[in-house]
């Protein structure tokens, strides 16, 4: 599903009346190795939207000035695009695919950011649970002689929770004999 995920996402949405929107198109196609989908309104390009997510939206400010209020709901539904507004009529190709490069450049960023977040975001609200399982679990194999099946299962239990910490980036601490997960610094 990722890669799934990520192929929608490499798609470029340009929306330009200019005769040379196909070349546009074409010229970032070729720089970014991107699917582009050219459309002249945003009629159509809402049309796309709806159908496919985009990684970049490229709006040309002739077609904003002509109807601003269409720019309007077009904004309104790129949802995680990164628009990118240039003025077909002035800026040339090149600049035009400089700005998509950029566009693109700041959105990998973003991503990353908001991924860090979300695992950082994750490990605190498991951390706490997590180190009160293994913390059970070695004071229950602590305790008085338990059957042979229930100790087995005890020791599962941890070796799970303990999976589960390393997987989530955590470390054991290095304090005494307690192997408590604790996030790394």
């Amino acid at each position: 599903m990722a890669s799934k995920l990520h192929t929608e996402l490499d798609m470029i949405l340009l929306i330009t009346p200019s005769n040379r929107g196909e070349e546009c198109a074409t010229a970032i196609e070729v720089a970014t190795g991107r699917t582009v989908r050219a459309t002249t309104s945003f009629q159509q390009a809402i049309e796309c939207l709806r159908s496919e997510e985009y990684s970049v939206v490229i709006i040309d400010e002739c077609l904003l000035d002509a109807d601003p209020e269409g720019g309007e709901v077009l904004v309104q539904r790129i949802e995680t695009a990164m628009p990118v507004y240039a003025n077909c009529a002035v800026n040339g190709i090149p600049r035009i695919v400089r700005l998509v490069k950029a566009a693109l450049r700041r959105r990998q960023g973003e991503e990353a950011s908001a991924q860090k977040a979300a695992r950082l975001a994750l490990q605190s609200q498991i951390r706490e649970p997590l180190t009160a399982i293994i913390l059970n679990c070695e004071l229950a194999l602590k305790g008085d002689r338990l059957p042979a099946s229930a100790e087995e299962r005890i020791r599962t239990v941890d070796g799970l929770a303990r999976e589960l910490g390393s997987r989530l980036d955590l470390e054991q601490s290095a304090a005494g004999k307690s192997d408590y997960p604790v996030l790394r610094h």
